[in-house]
C-alpha cells in the first residue's frame, strides 16, 4: 500500500494522526464518518486516528478529504436515508 505523509493535526476534539492514502493505495471500500457514504477502492482519501497513542487499529477512520476538512462545520453522526428530507 502506498502511504502518504503522516502528520498531527489539532481540532476541537483533540489531536489526530492523519495520513493521506493515494488512489492507487486504496484497495478496500470504507464508510466515511463525515458523510456516511462509501469510499470506493481507487479513491484517494485520509486515514485519521487519535494522536494520544491510547487507541488501536480499530480507532482508525477513513475519511473523504473534503469531509475531513469540513468536520468542524458539520454536526456529527446524523444519518439519513437518501429519500429523507434534509431540512424540516
Amino acid at each position: 500500500m502506498r502511504r502518504g505523509v503522516e502528520s498531527v493535526q489539532s481540532w476541537r476534539d483533540g489531536e489526530w494522526q492523519v495520513r493521506s492514502i493515494s488512489g492507487s493505495g486504496a484497495v478496500k471500500t470504507y464508510r466515511c464518518p463525515g458523510c456516511a457514504q462509501e469510499i470506493r477502492p481507487g479513491v484517494a482519501h485520509l486515514v485519521a486516528w487519535p494522536a494520544d497513542g491510547r487507541g488501536d487499529l480499530t480507532d482508525r477512520r477513513h475519511w473523504h478529504t473534503g469531509c475531513w476538512r469540513a468536520r468542524d462545520r458539520r454536526s456529527p453522526g446524523v444519518e439519513r436515508s437518501r429519500s429523507a428530507p434534509r431540512y424540516g
